[in-house]
């Protein structure tokens, strides 16, 4: 069977009978990966009474019907396990977490964002991680010493952008 280079669906061929099937679980298939949704980390075994439409991820020992299938995404379409194996930059929905979980450098990382910045409404809000802000030190007088310290703690947050300059 001919399928699509990263996703693995079935492609019709010429003259191919009951071209229905072939093209049902090609969207079977994208039906779970648009906008992906898997029930929990990553499991070692299938769940015991899986539903159709759900998804799960393999984890790094498949055991039972997943075994072979580490890492992928675990499809359970009329019945059936369908498997899709992992690509880098792939995120899908971790639902029980209600977080990200993102596929990179031949493995699973859950709730980690990776990013040159962040911004809201087109404005940068935080920044690359500037040096840590020191302890305060010496002065004779305590306000002067206190200032000095919340200016030093201003100036850095403003630096990491978390606050308005």
């Amino acid at each position: 069977m001919t399928t699509t280079a990263r996703l693995f669906l079935p492609l019709l061929q010429a003259a191919q009978a009951q071209k229905e099937i072939t093209h049902n679980d090609a969207l079977a298939i994208l039906d779970h990966l648009v906008q992906p949704v898997v029930e929990d980390v990553p499991l070692a075994a299938p769940p015991a009474s899986p539903v159709d439409g759900t998804s799960y991820i393999v984890g790094p020992s498949g055991s039972g019907d997943w075994t072979g299938y580490d890492h992928n995404l675990a499809l359970r379409i009329n019945g059936a396990w369908q498997f899709v194996a992992p690509f880098d930059g792939l995120t899908v929905w971790l639902k029980f977490y209600a977080k990200t979980i993102s596929y990179a450098a031949g493995g699973w990382a859950i709730g980690s964002v990776n990013a040159s910045a962040f911004k809201i409404d087109g404005v940068q809000v935080v920044a690359a991680q500037q040096p840590a802000v020191s302890d305060a030190t010496g002065g004779a007088t305590q306000d002067t010493q206190a200032r000095a310290s919340l200016n030093q703690l201003l100036a850095a947050l403003r630096a990491h952008g978390l606050i308005a300059t």
